[in-house]
Protein backbone atom coordinates (compact mmCIF):
# COMPACT_ATOMS: atom_id res chain seq x y z
CA UNK A 1 0.00 0.00 0.00
CA UNK A 2 3.29 2.45 0.68
CA UNK A 3 3.70 1.92 -3.01
CA UNK A 4 0.81 2.48 -4.53
CA UNK A 5 0.29 6.03 -2.17
CA UNK A 6 3.38 7.15 -3.42
CA UNK A 7 3.00 6.39 -6.75
CA UNK A 8 -0.82 7.36 -6.95
CA UNK A 9 -2.17 9.89 -9.28
CA UNK A 10 -2.24 13.42 -8.43
CA UNK A 11 -5.56 15.41 -7.45
CA UNK A 12 -7.16 18.20 -8.78
CA UNK A 13 -6.03 19.56 -5.37
CA UNK A 14 -2.47 19.99 -6.27
CA UNK A 15 -3.43 22.63 -9.04
CA UNK A 16 -4.70 24.77 -6.31
CA UNK A 17 -2.11 27.79 -5.82
CA UNK A 18 -3.14 27.44 -1.93
CA UNK A 19 -2.43 23.75 -2.04
CA UNK A 20 0.79 22.59 0.43
CA UNK A 21 2.67 20.10 0.31
CA UNK A 22 2.76 17.71 3.19
CA UNK A 23 4.49 14.36 3.67
CA UNK A 24 2.76 11.47 2.27
CA UNK A 25 3.78 8.78 4.56
CA UNK A 26 0.41 9.20 5.96
CA UNK A 27 -2.38 7.47 4.51
CA UNK A 28 -5.11 9.62 6.41
CA UNK A 29 -6.75 12.22 4.25
CA UNK A 30 -7.58 14.19 7.66
CA UNK A 31 -3.80 15.27 7.91
CA UNK A 32 -4.49 17.22 4.58
CA UNK A 33 -4.65 20.65 4.37
CA UNK A 34 -7.78 22.47 3.09
CA UNK A 35 -7.52 25.42 0.61
CA UNK A 36 -7.64 28.55 2.48
CA UNK A 37 -10.13 31.35 1.60
CA UNK A 38 -10.25 35.10 1.75
CA UNK A 39 -12.17 35.94 5.03
CA UNK A 40 -14.78 38.27 3.59
CA UNK A 41 -16.32 35.44 2.55
CA UNK A 42 -19.61 34.63 4.25
CA UNK A 43 -20.92 31.53 2.75
CA UNK A 44 -18.79 28.62 2.90
CA UNK A 45 -18.23 26.38 -0.60
CA UNK A 46 -18.64 22.97 -0.55
CA UNK A 47 -15.87 21.86 -2.98
CA UNK A 48 -12.54 23.68 -3.92
CA UNK A 49 -12.93 22.42 -7.47
CA UNK A 50 -16.41 24.40 -8.29
CA UNK A 51 -16.52 27.28 -9.93
CA UNK A 52 -18.04 29.63 -7.65
CA UNK A 53 -15.18 29.14 -5.62
CA UNK A 54 -12.25 29.75 -8.19
CA UNK A 55 -13.84 33.04 -8.86
CA UNK A 56 -13.71 34.21 -5.03
CA UNK A 57 -10.20 33.69 -4.93
CA UNK A 58 -9.10 36.74 -6.94
CA UNK A 59 -9.52 40.14 -5.93
CA UNK A 60 -12.55 42.55 -6.87
CA UNK A 61 -11.85 44.82 -9.71
CA UNK A 62 -12.11 48.11 -8.52
CA UNK A 63 -13.31 51.22 -10.56
CA UNK A 64 -10.29 53.65 -11.93
CA UNK A 65 -10.32 56.75 -10.32
CA UNK A 66 -12.38 59.69 -12.49
CA UNK A 67 -10.74 62.38 -12.53
CA UNK A 68 -12.68 66.15 -13.10
CA UNK A 69 -11.26 67.90 -16.05
CA UNK A 70 -10.66 71.54 -15.02
CA UNK A 71 -9.97 74.57 -17.03
CA UNK A 72 -7.14 76.62 -16.23
CA UNK A 73 -7.72 79.26 -13.83
CA UNK A 74 -5.86 81.63 -11.32
CA UNK A 75 -4.97 80.78 -7.87
CA UNK A 76 -7.17 82.11 -5.15
CA UNK A 77 -5.78 82.95 -1.69
CA UNK A 78 -9.60 82.27 -0.76
CA UNK A 79 -11.95 79.50 -2.34
CA UNK A 80 -15.24 81.29 -1.93
CA UNK A 81 -17.05 78.34 -3.67
CA UNK A 82 -16.31 76.57 -0.38
CA UNK A 83 -17.64 79.26 1.74
CA UNK A 84 -20.26 79.31 -0.14
CA UNK A 85 -21.18 75.48 -0.58
CA UNK A 86 -20.46 74.61 3.33
CA UNK A 87 -22.78 77.71 3.88
CA UNK A 88 -25.69 76.24 1.77
CA UNK A 89 -24.72 72.45 3.48
CA UNK A 90 -25.45 74.91 6.85
CA UNK A 91 -28.56 75.90 5.75
CA UNK A 92 -30.41 72.75 4.49
CA UNK A 93 -28.82 70.86 7.20
CA UNK A 94 -30.75 73.32 9.78
CA UNK A 95 -33.25 74.01 8.32
CA UNK A 96 -36.03 73.10 10.71
CA UNK A 97 -33.79 74.78 13.08
CA UNK A 98 -33.39 78.22 14.21
CA UNK A 99 -29.82 78.36 13.75
CA UNK A 100 -30.73 77.05 9.95
CA UNK A 101 -32.53 80.40 9.41
CA UNK A 102 -29.63 82.60 11.19
CA UNK A 103 -27.22 80.81 8.95
CA UNK A 104 -29.53 81.43 5.91
CA UNK A 105 -30.05 85.15 6.72
CA UNK A 106 -25.91 85.55 6.94
CA UNK A 107 -25.46 83.85 3.31
CA UNK A 108 -27.91 86.73 2.08
CA UNK A 109 -25.98 89.01 3.40
CA UNK A 110 -22.79 87.78 1.96
CA UNK A 111 -24.47 87.88 -1.09
CA UNK A 112 -25.10 91.40 -0.57
CA UNK A 113 -21.74 92.30 0.49
CA UNK A 114 -19.94 90.54 -2.49
CA UNK A 115 -22.60 92.02 -5.45
CA UNK A 116 -22.05 95.43 -3.62
CA UNK A 117 -18.16 95.04 -3.91
CA UNK A 118 -17.76 93.98 -7.34
CA UNK A 119 -20.45 97.39 -8.47
CA UNK A 120 -17.59 99.43 -6.44
CA UNK A 121 -14.52 98.06 -8.18
CA UNK A 122 -16.93 98.46 -12.15
CA UNK A 123 -17.23 101.97 -11.08
CA UNK A 124 -13.56 102.86 -10.36
CA UNK A 125 -12.42 101.14 -13.10
CA UNK A 126 -14.67 102.90 -15.33
CA UNK A 127 -13.44 106.22 -13.75
CA UNK A 128 -10.24 105.47 -14.03
CA UNK A 129 -9.63 104.41 -17.70
CA UNK A 130 -13.02 105.66 -19.10
CA UNK A 131 -13.63 102.56 -20.77
CA UNK A 132 -16.60 99.84 -20.35
CA UNK A 133 -15.77 97.08 -17.64
CA UNK A 134 -18.26 93.85 -17.74
CA UNK A 135 -18.09 90.86 -15.24
CA UNK A 136 -17.60 87.96 -18.03
CA UNK A 137 -18.79 85.46 -15.05
CA UNK A 138 -19.66 84.98 -11.94
CA UNK A 139 -17.64 82.13 -11.14
CA UNK A 140 -14.63 84.02 -12.73
CA UNK A 141 -11.40 85.37 -10.77
CA UNK A 142 -11.07 88.70 -12.58
CA UNK A 143 -12.81 91.59 -14.17
CA UNK A 144 -11.40 92.14 -17.73
CA UNK A 145 -11.17 95.28 -19.87
CA UNK A 146 -13.43 95.51 -22.83
CA UNK A 147 -11.87 97.98 -25.69
CA UNK A 148 -13.03 98.53 -29.17
CA UNK A 149 -10.49 95.59 -29.94
CA UNK A 150 -12.65 93.38 -28.25
CA UNK A 151 -14.73 90.81 -30.24
CA UNK A 152 -17.83 89.28 -29.17
CA UNK A 153 -18.18 85.67 -30.96
CA UNK A 154 -20.62 83.09 -30.88
CA UNK A 155 -20.19 81.60 -27.18
CA UNK A 156 -16.79 83.26 -26.63
CA UNK A 157 -15.57 87.10 -25.73
CA UNK A 158 -12.00 87.90 -26.74
CA UNK A 159 -10.99 90.12 -23.99
CA UNK A 160 -7.67 92.48 -23.58
CA UNK A 161 -6.41 92.26 -20.14
CA UNK A 162 -3.42 94.84 -18.95
CA UNK A 163 -0.19 94.13 -16.52
CA UNK A 164 1.58 96.51 -16.12
CA UNK A 165 3.00 97.73 -19.59
CA UNK A 166 1.90 94.74 -21.41
CA UNK A 167 -1.31 93.62 -22.83
CA UNK A 168 -2.55 89.96 -22.57
CA UNK A 169 -5.57 88.20 -25.00
CA UNK A 170 -7.76 86.06 -23.40
CA UNK A 171 -10.49 83.75 -24.78
CA UNK A 172 -13.61 83.16 -22.63
CA UNK A 173 -15.75 80.32 -22.92
CA UNK A 174 -18.50 80.40 -20.87
CA UNK A 175 -17.15 81.02 -18.09
CA UNK A 176 -13.64 79.51 -18.71
CA UNK A 177 -10.99 81.94 -19.54
CA UNK A 178 -7.98 80.79 -21.79
CA UNK A 179 -4.74 82.94 -22.21
CA UNK A 180 -3.22 83.28 -25.71
CA UNK A 181 0.60 82.77 -25.93
CA UNK A 182 0.72 85.66 -28.37
CA UNK A 183 1.54 88.78 -26.90
CA UNK A 184 -0.36 92.06 -28.00
CA UNK A 185 2.45 94.31 -26.69
CA UNK A 186 5.90 94.46 -29.02
CA UNK A 187 9.46 93.85 -26.99
CA UNK A 188 12.20 95.67 -27.65
CA UNK A 189 15.39 94.10 -26.54
CA UNK A 190 18.62 95.60 -27.60
CA UNK A 191 17.26 97.40 -30.52
CA UNK A 192 15.79 94.52 -31.74
CA UNK A 193 11.82 94.74 -32.78
CA UNK A 194 10.18 91.54 -31.87
CA UNK A 195 6.30 91.56 -33.59
CA UNK A 196 4.06 88.92 -32.93
CA UNK A 197 1.86 88.42 -36.21
CA UNK A 198 -0.39 86.44 -34.44
CA UNK A 199 -2.23 89.29 -32.73
CA UNK A 200 -3.76 90.99 -35.99
CA UNK A 201 -5.48 87.90 -36.20
CA UNK A 202 -7.35 89.29 -33.28
CA UNK A 203 -7.25 92.89 -33.42
CA UNK A 204 -8.61 94.99 -36.16
CA UNK A 205 -6.31 96.82 -38.55
CA UNK A 206 -6.43 100.26 -36.38
CA UNK A 207 -5.81 100.51 -33.11
CA UNK A 208 -7.00 103.08 -31.00
CA UNK A 209 -6.44 102.35 -27.14
CA UNK A 210 -3.06 103.02 -25.17
CA UNK A 211 -1.20 100.28 -25.83
CA UNK A 212 -0.66 101.10 -29.64
CA UNK A 213 0.83 104.53 -28.40
CA UNK A 214 3.05 102.74 -26.47
CA UNK A 215 4.19 100.60 -29.09
CA UNK A 216 4.46 103.32 -31.30
CA UNK A 217 6.81 105.29 -28.89
CA UNK A 218 8.91 102.04 -28.65
CA UNK A 219 8.77 101.82 -32.57
CA UNK A 220 10.55 105.53 -32.68
CA UNK A 221 13.12 105.12 -30.27
CA UNK A 222 14.02 101.64 -32.04
CA UNK A 223 14.58 104.19 -34.90
CA UNK A 224 17.10 106.51 -33.31
CA UNK A 225 19.12 103.37 -31.81
CA UNK A 226 18.98 102.64 -35.52
CA UNK A 227 20.81 105.41 -36.72
CA UNK A 228 23.99 104.78 -34.45
CA UNK A 229 24.01 101.09 -36.12
CA UNK A 230 23.82 102.15 -39.70
CA UNK A 231 26.07 105.09 -39.30
CA UNK A 232 28.88 102.34 -37.89
CA UNK A 233 27.75 99.84 -40.87
CA UNK A 234 28.90 102.67 -43.33
CA UNK A 235 32.21 103.41 -41.46
CA UNK A 236 32.72 99.45 -41.87
CA UNK A 237 31.78 99.52 -45.33
CA UNK A 238 33.82 102.42 -46.86
CA UNK A 239 36.30 101.34 -44.82
CA UNK A 240 36.48 97.97 -46.59
CA UNK A 241 35.91 99.28 -49.95
CA UNK A 242 39.71 101.21 -49.39
CA UNK A 243 41.36 98.12 -48.63
CA UNK A 244 39.82 96.16 -51.77
CA UNK A 245 41.36 99.38 -53.68
CA UNK A 246 44.48 98.30 -52.19
CA UNK A 247 44.30 94.90 -52.17
CA UNK A 248 43.66 95.60 -56.28
CA UNK A 249 46.65 97.51 -56.87
CA UNK A 250 48.92 95.00 -54.99
CA UNK A 251 47.54 91.90 -57.45
CA UNK A 252 49.15 91.52 -60.41
CA UNK A 253 47.06 92.99 -63.18
CA UNK A 254 45.73 90.27 -65.32
CA UNK A 255 46.19 90.65 -69.26
CA UNK A 256 43.14 91.43 -71.44
CA UNK A 257 41.93 88.55 -73.81
CA UNK A 258 41.26 90.27 -77.27
CA UNK A 259 38.11 88.74 -78.83
CA UNK A 260 38.51 87.01 -81.73
CA UNK A 261 37.03 88.74 -84.90
CA UNK A 262 35.38 86.89 -86.88
CA UNK A 263 36.49 88.30 -90.53
CA UNK A 264 39.89 86.50 -90.98
CA UNK A 265 38.19 83.05 -89.95
CA UNK A 266 35.26 82.92 -92.39
CA UNK A 267 34.97 79.25 -93.10
CA UNK A 268 35.26 78.54 -97.19
CA UNK A 269 31.56 77.61 -99.12
CA UNK A 270 31.53 74.22 -100.86
CA UNK A 271 31.98 76.06 -103.96
CA UNK A 272 35.15 77.93 -103.32
CA UNK A 273 36.64 74.47 -101.65
CA UNK A 274 35.99 72.89 -104.96
CA UNK A 275 37.53 75.54 -107.32
CA UNK A 276 40.66 75.10 -104.68
CA UNK A 277 40.69 71.91 -105.84
CA UNK A 278 40.40 72.13 -109.25
CA UNK A 279 43.06 74.45 -109.31
CA UNK A 280 45.78 71.99 -107.21
CA UNK A 281 44.93 69.27 -109.88
CA UNK A 282 45.33 71.81 -113.04
CA UNK A 283 48.37 70.85 -115.31
CA UNK A 284 51.39 72.28 -113.82
CA UNK A 285 52.63 74.44 -117.09
CA UNK A 286 48.91 75.96 -117.42
CA UNK A 287 48.55 79.66 -116.54
CA UNK A 288 46.02 80.29 -113.71
CA UNK A 289 46.07 83.78 -113.04
CA UNK A 290 48.13 86.79 -113.69
CA UNK A 291 48.14 90.18 -112.03
CA UNK A 292 48.76 92.96 -114.06
CA UNK A 293 49.79 95.77 -112.05
CA UNK A 294 52.98 93.39 -110.75
CA UNK A 295 52.92 91.65 -113.94
CA UNK A 296 53.59 88.00 -111.74
CA UNK A 297 52.29 84.82 -113.13
CA UNK A 298 50.71 81.87 -110.66
CA UNK A 299 50.77 78.42 -112.59
CA UNK A 300 49.97 75.10 -111.22
CA UNK A 301 53.42 74.40 -110.61
CA UNK A 302 53.91 77.63 -108.56
CA UNK A 303 50.26 77.34 -106.86
CA UNK A 304 50.80 73.57 -105.47
CA UNK A 305 53.12 75.32 -102.91
CA UNK A 306 50.18 76.36 -101.09
CA UNK A 307 49.54 72.36 -100.67
CA UNK A 308 49.91 71.05 -97.07
CA UNK A 309 53.35 70.50 -96.51
CA UNK A 310 54.90 72.60 -99.06
CA UNK A 311 57.33 75.81 -98.80
CA UNK A 312 55.38 79.07 -99.83
CA UNK A 313 57.55 80.50 -102.87
CA UNK A 314 58.85 84.05 -104.19
CA UNK A 315 55.63 84.67 -106.69
CA UNK A 316 53.01 83.15 -104.42
CA UNK A 317 53.82 85.48 -101.44
CA UNK A 318 54.66 88.94 -103.46
CA UNK A 319 50.88 88.49 -105.14
CA UNK A 320 49.56 88.03 -101.91
CA UNK A 321 51.18 91.27 -100.50
CA UNK A 322 49.89 92.93 -103.63
CA UNK A 323 46.59 91.94 -102.86
CA UNK A 324 47.01 93.11 -99.26
CA UNK A 325 48.04 96.63 -100.53
CA UNK A 326 44.77 96.63 -103.14
CA UNK A 327 42.59 95.48 -99.99
CA UNK A 328 43.99 98.70 -98.23
CA UNK A 329 42.93 100.58 -101.10
CA UNK A 330 39.38 99.71 -101.18
CA UNK A 331 38.66 100.07 -97.83
CA UNK A 332 41.60 102.94 -96.85
CA UNK A 333 39.00 103.41 -93.51
CA UNK A 334 39.18 99.40 -92.30
CA UNK A 335 43.01 99.23 -92.43
CA UNK A 336 46.01 100.71 -91.73
CA UNK A 337 47.96 102.82 -94.20
CA UNK A 338 50.94 100.26 -95.07
CA UNK A 339 53.53 99.52 -97.75
CA UNK A 340 54.69 95.62 -98.56
CA UNK A 341 57.68 95.46 -99.99
CA UNK A 342 58.36 92.18 -102.05
CA UNK A 343 60.56 89.80 -101.18
CA UNK A 344 63.71 90.45 -103.19
CA UNK A 345 63.67 94.35 -101.78
CA UNK A 346 65.87 92.72 -98.70
CA UNK A 347 68.45 90.68 -100.89
CA UNK A 348 68.75 94.17 -102.51
CA UNK A 349 69.60 96.83 -100.13
CA UNK A 350 72.31 94.22 -98.23
CA UNK A 351 74.04 93.20 -101.63
CA UNK A 352 76.74 95.94 -101.01
CA UNK A 353 80.37 95.41 -100.38
CA UNK A 354 79.71 96.69 -96.42
CA UNK A 355 76.03 94.87 -96.85
CA UNK A 356 74.15 97.76 -97.08
CA UNK A 357 73.45 99.51 -101.02
CA UNK A 358 70.98 101.99 -100.57
CA UNK A 359 71.71 103.30 -104.28
CA UNK A 360 70.17 99.59 -105.83
CA UNK A 361 66.56 100.44 -103.91
CA UNK A 362 66.53 104.13 -104.37
CA UNK A 363 64.09 104.10 -106.99
CA UNK A 364 61.51 101.51 -105.72
CA UNK A 365 59.99 103.91 -103.40
CA UNK A 366 59.25 107.04 -106.17
CA UNK A 367 56.08 109.02 -105.79
CA UNK A 368 55.96 108.55 -109.48
CA UNK A 369 55.92 104.22 -109.15
CA UNK A 370 53.85 103.75 -105.72
CA UNK A 371 51.15 106.97 -106.51
CA UNK A 372 51.69 107.91 -102.39
CA UNK A 373 54.72 108.60 -100.18
CA UNK A 374 56.58 105.68 -97.78
CA UNK A 375 56.51 108.29 -95.21
CA UNK A 376 53.23 108.83 -95.04
CA UNK A 377 52.57 104.81 -94.04
CA UNK A 378 51.71 103.77 -90.81
CA UNK A 379 53.68 100.25 -91.28
CA UNK A 380 56.21 99.31 -93.64
CA UNK A 381 56.72 95.64 -93.66
CA UNK A 382 60.00 93.45 -95.56
CA UNK A 383 59.50 90.03 -95.95
CA UNK A 384 63.35 88.59 -95.19
CA UNK A 385 64.12 84.99 -96.41
CA UNK A 386 66.87 83.14 -94.84
CA UNK A 387 68.19 80.38 -97.25
CA UNK A 388 65.18 78.28 -95.85
CA UNK A 389 63.14 80.01 -93.45
CA UNK A 390 60.93 82.55 -93.53
CA UNK A 391 60.78 86.23 -91.30
CA UNK A 392 59.23 89.59 -91.19
CA UNK A 393 60.51 92.84 -90.37
CA UNK A 394 58.38 95.94 -89.41
CA UNK A 395 59.50 99.68 -89.68
CA UNK A 396 56.36 100.58 -87.22
CA UNK A 397 56.46 104.63 -87.91
CA UNK A 398 53.55 104.64 -85.76
CA UNK A 399 54.67 103.45 -82.87
CA UNK A 400 58.43 104.09 -83.46
CA UNK A 401 59.73 100.68 -83.39
CA UNK A 402 61.92 98.38 -85.35
CA UNK A 403 60.40 95.02 -85.22
CA UNK A 404 61.39 91.44 -85.81
CA UNK A 405 59.18 88.72 -85.78
CA UNK A 406 60.13 84.98 -86.59
CA UNK A 407 57.82 81.85 -86.04
CA UNK A 408 60.35 80.16 -84.64
CA UNK A 409 61.55 82.58 -81.90
CA UNK A 410 64.70 83.84 -84.25
CA UNK A 411 66.54 87.17 -83.60
CA UNK A 412 68.63 89.24 -85.95
CA UNK A 413 70.13 92.44 -84.93
CA UNK A 414 71.50 93.24 -87.94
CA UNK A 415 68.63 92.99 -90.05
CA UNK A 416 67.09 95.93 -87.55
CA UNK A 417 70.19 97.78 -87.93
CA UNK A 418 70.54 98.03 -91.68
CA UNK A 419 66.48 98.67 -91.89
CA UNK A 420 66.59 101.68 -89.50
CA UNK A 421 69.89 103.28 -91.70
CA UNK A 422 67.95 102.21 -95.09
CA UNK A 423 64.68 104.31 -93.08
CA UNK A 424 66.92 107.54 -92.65
CA UNK A 425 68.48 107.57 -95.66
CA UNK A 426 65.00 107.73 -97.55
CA UNK A 427 63.85 110.09 -95.58
CA UNK A 428 66.82 112.06 -96.26
CA UNK A 429 66.61 111.59 -99.90
CA UNK A 430 63.04 111.60 -100.61
CA UNK A 431 62.29 114.83 -97.95
CA UNK A 432 65.95 116.27 -97.28
CA UNK A 433 65.61 116.03 -93.68
CA UNK A 434 67.82 114.37 -90.79
CA UNK A 435 66.00 112.60 -88.36
CA UNK A 436 66.68 110.69 -85.63
CA UNK A 437 65.80 106.88 -85.03
CA UNK A 438 68.20 105.79 -82.17
CA UNK A 439 65.33 106.21 -79.50
CA UNK A 440 62.95 103.88 -81.55
CA UNK A 441 62.85 100.23 -79.55
CA UNK A 442 63.71 97.44 -81.47
CA UNK A 443 61.54 94.94 -80.47
CA UNK A 444 61.88 91.02 -81.25
CA UNK A 445 58.22 89.92 -80.80
CA UNK A 446 58.17 87.34 -78.17
CA UNK A 447 54.10 86.98 -78.05
CA UNK A 448 53.36 85.51 -81.21
CA UNK A 449 52.30 82.23 -82.92
CA UNK A 450 55.09 79.44 -83.14
CA UNK A 451 55.77 77.46 -86.14
CA UNK A 452 55.80 73.63 -85.01
CA UNK A 453 56.92 72.20 -87.95
CA UNK A 454 59.23 72.43 -90.41
CA UNK A 455 57.38 73.79 -93.58
CA UNK A 456 55.02 76.20 -92.30
CA UNK A 457 57.15 79.48 -92.27
CA UNK A 458 55.75 81.45 -95.09
CA UNK A 459 52.32 80.92 -94.24
CA UNK A 460 52.82 82.54 -90.49
CA UNK A 461 54.87 85.35 -92.34
CA UNK A 462 52.28 86.61 -94.73
CA UNK A 463 49.88 86.38 -91.74
CA UNK A 464 51.77 88.29 -89.43
CA UNK A 465 51.25 91.01 -92.05
CA UNK A 466 47.74 90.51 -92.55
CA UNK A 467 46.91 90.72 -89.34
CA UNK A 468 49.08 93.88 -88.30
CA UNK A 469 47.53 95.81 -91.66
CA UNK A 470 44.06 95.36 -89.79
CA UNK A 471 45.70 96.76 -86.70
CA UNK A 472 44.85 93.31 -84.81
CA UNK A 473 46.79 91.21 -82.65
CA UNK A 474 48.47 87.98 -83.89
CA UNK A 475 45.66 85.46 -82.39
CA UNK A 476 45.72 82.45 -84.39
CA UNK A 477 48.44 79.30 -83.63
CA UNK A 478 48.77 76.37 -85.74
CA UNK A 479 46.01 74.85 -86.01
CA UNK A 480 44.95 77.67 -88.58
CA UNK A 481 47.50 77.00 -90.90
CA UNK A 482 45.58 74.42 -93.08
CA UNK A 483 42.60 76.93 -93.15
CA UNK A 484 44.86 79.63 -94.09
CA UNK A 485 46.48 77.58 -97.01
CA UNK A 486 43.10 77.04 -98.46
CA UNK A 487 42.24 80.19 -98.07
CA UNK A 488 45.06 82.22 -99.35
CA UNK A 489 44.63 80.11 -102.46
CA UNK A 490 41.54 81.06 -102.93
CA UNK A 491 41.99 84.40 -102.46
CA UNK A 492 45.31 84.05 -105.59
CA UNK A 493 43.10 82.05 -107.77
CA UNK A 494 40.52 85.92 -107.55
CA UNK A 495 42.94 88.26 -107.21
CA UNK A 496 41.12 89.49 -103.91
CA UNK A 497 42.39 89.33 -100.76
CA UNK A 498 38.98 89.54 -98.24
Amino acid sequence: MGGMTSNRKRTEECMNVNYTHTNCSSSSDSHRKRPRFSSTLTRPVSSSSSTVSRIFRYPEAKTPLVREVHAPCRPRKFDLSRVESRFRARASASASDDMGNALNSLFAKYQRAKLSALEKCRYSLQQQKGKEVIDVDAESDGVYEVSEDSRFEEGRVVVVETRGDSSYAKVVHGGIQQQSTSYLDSELTNGNLKVVNDVGKMWDSEMHDLSSVHVYKKLIEAVGRRDDTIQRLNFEIKLNEKRLDTFNLLRPKKELVEEVPREPFVSLTSEEKNEVARAFSANRNRTLVTHENSNIEITGEKFQCLMPGAWLNDEVINLYLELLKEREQREPQKFLKCHFFNTFFFKKLISGRNGYDFKSVRRWTSQRKLGYGLLECDKIFVPIHKEIHWCLAVINKKDEKFQYLDSLKGKDNHALKVLARYFVDEVKDKTGKDIDVSTWEKEFVEDLPEQENGFDCGVFMIKYADFYSRGLGLCFNQEHMPYFRLRTAKEILRLKAD
